[in-house]
């Protein structure tokens, strides 16, 4: 039921955009509207609140408290490990705004910053900071800990409904543990699909630059189809084969292209934008998780930091899901401290490195990559790339990464969505996964018809936000167990104790 469910709901969206992407354009726009206008303050508490309770988890009583059972062991290595989150967690984003957020940050600052000034140069690197930093992770971390906890130390289903027996009891396994599940789904295909258009408009403007391959909406669902096949055989492959090889691979891309940028750029400046730049975010961390800009009524936060918080809540059911598949065997404070900050701090450097390098050009050395922004956001990576030494090369590193992320990114989507819409079942059939693989492509494919980049920003933020409720009650289900699970192992403790005690009193003369 929830698969059929699930899929008639997303091939209805689908149809409609099809049939009428002129109509969906308009009614996404008054969604968004509506979204970001009454619900704004919601997306800011949620995020921030996750970030407060997971950061609570880690250094709490509930910390070395095992997602599995007390003698299991991790079983991926923690270099795997780290691998595969990332690849799953951020990917393309990375690439796609590593130059283009910050560039237009710069000429559009927030907090009523001059235009491509000083000040705004410092708010654009403290902004990209900010949403891709602790938050995101925290996001994630909330539903990874949770199911990995419930899945392999309670031994529930893998499903994001099994989280919540602690508050619903049998309640889970009916119609309304049915609806939080499709409610998971339908988040989690709108979010990997915003994903894949990001990174379809982002390997068109690659191939722009390469070799001149015009960048226009023919192009861009070639390109998408082509992906669409690449990443169905990877998901054949399996876990331990496809993912874990490409994660791998990814990582391995990633750190490539950072070192040569960092080397080739304008290290000095790099540095001291990374050492600038982090005080202003850790200093400001709170007034910045709680701007809306009610007295002046801009867009800004609309625009950037409601879309990424939507953004990361649509993502979470997938990439919590899959962080807590390859993450049994650890401790509640291990798996906190891993998926939080180390992420974290690789994606601040490697804003650093991309958006500083991109505002050195900008600033210092005269190339307009502001007008290359305004023009198309797809072209802002290559054209800081091109006035770099080896830049054509760097430009086919770049695009080979984002094909990586976009087919591992796709893979672990469609592994996870199969898990989700048959009971929970940890390897779903080929045909399963299949379906899920067409459903995802046909909705980056409708979204790029309609509006491109605008529509996959509504998308996320609109069906974002019944999810961001149920990743609050998931806090409260989790903390409950864990309450449960302490005092009865206290009062086991206690039972033991006495046992002993006159045991001890028996045996004395």
């Amino acid at each position: 039921m929830v698969f059929g469910i699930s899929v008639a709901v997303i091939i209805l969206f689908v149809l409609w955009g099809a049939i009428s992407p002129e109509g969906l354009s308009e009614q996404a726009s008054q969604f968004f509207a509506f979204t970001t206008g009454r619900f704004g303050w919601l997306y800011l508490f949620a995020a921030f609140g996750f970030l407060i309770f997971v950061v609570y988890l880690a250094f709490s009583k509930y910390g070395n408290i095992r997602l599995g059972d007390d003698d299991d062991e991790p079983e991926f290595s923690d270099l795997t490990w780290f691998a595969m989150l990332f690849s799953a967690g951020m990917g393309i984003g990375l690439v796609f705004w590593g130059v283009a957020e910050p560039l237009s940050h710069y000429v559009t600052p927030p907090q009523g910053a001059a235009s491509e000034s000083a000040e705004a140069a410092q708010l654009a690197m403290r902004y990209a900071f900010f949403h891709w930093g602790l938050h995101p992770w925290a996001v994630y971390s909330v539903v990874g800990v949770t199911l990995a906890y419930f899945q392999y130390r309670k031994k529930r289903t893998a499903l994001i409904s099994q989280t919540f027996y602690p508050l619903l009891g049998d309640k889970v396994n009916g119609p309304l543990g049915k609806a939080i599940d499709i409610l998971s789904i339908i988040a989690t295909a709108f979010g990997v699909a915003t994903s894949l258009g990001l990174g379809t408009l982002q390997i068109n403007g690659g191939l722009q630059f390469l070799w001149g391959v015009p960048n226009q909406t023919g192009i861009q669902l070639t390109i998408l189809a082509l992906l669409t096949i690449l990443y169905m055989i990877s998901t054949l492959s399996g876990l331990d084969r496809g993912i874990k090889i490409l994660s791998n691979a990814n990582l391995l891309f990633a750190l490539g292209l950072l070192l040569c940028t960092f080397v080739l750029g304008p290290t000095t400046f790099v540095l001291d934008t990374f050492t600038l730049s982090l005080g202003g975010y850790l200093q400001n961390l709170i007034q910045m998780s709680l701007r809306l800009t009610p007295f002046t009524q801009g867009t800004w936060v609309s625009n950037w930091t409601l879309f990424y918080w939507a953004w990361w809540i649509s993502w979470a059911p997938f990439v919590g899901m899959f962080i807590a598949r390859v993450s049994r065997g650890r401790t509640i404070k291990e798996f906190v401290l891993g998926v939080l900050f180390i992420p974290s701090l690789f994606s601040l450097i490697w804003f650093s490195v991309f958006g500083g390098t991109g505002l050195h050009q900008q600033m210092l050395e005269g190339v307009n990559l502001a007008a290359a922004v305004s023009k198309d956001v797809t072209s802002a990576l290559f054209v800081s790339l091109e006035h770099l030494q080896f830049g054509r090369l760097l430009a086919f590193i770049a695009t080979a990464l984002i094909v990586c992320f976009f087919v591992t990114s796709a893979d672990s989507a469609t592994f996870v969505l199969g898990m989700f819409s048959t009971g929970g079942n940890l390897t779903p059939s080929a045909k399963i996964k299949l379906t899920w693989g067409l459903v995802q492509s046909a909705i980056a494919i409708v979204l790029l018809l309609s509006q491109g980049l605008q529509a996959l920003q509504t998308a996320s933020i609109v069906t974002a936000l019944p999810f961001a409720i149920i990743m609050a009650f998931m806090c409260r289900s989790l903390l409950r167990s864990l309450k449960e699970e302490a005092r009865a192992r206290r009062k086991k403790e206690k039972q033991f104790r006495s046992a002993l005690e006159a045991l001890i009193h028996e045996e004395q003369p």
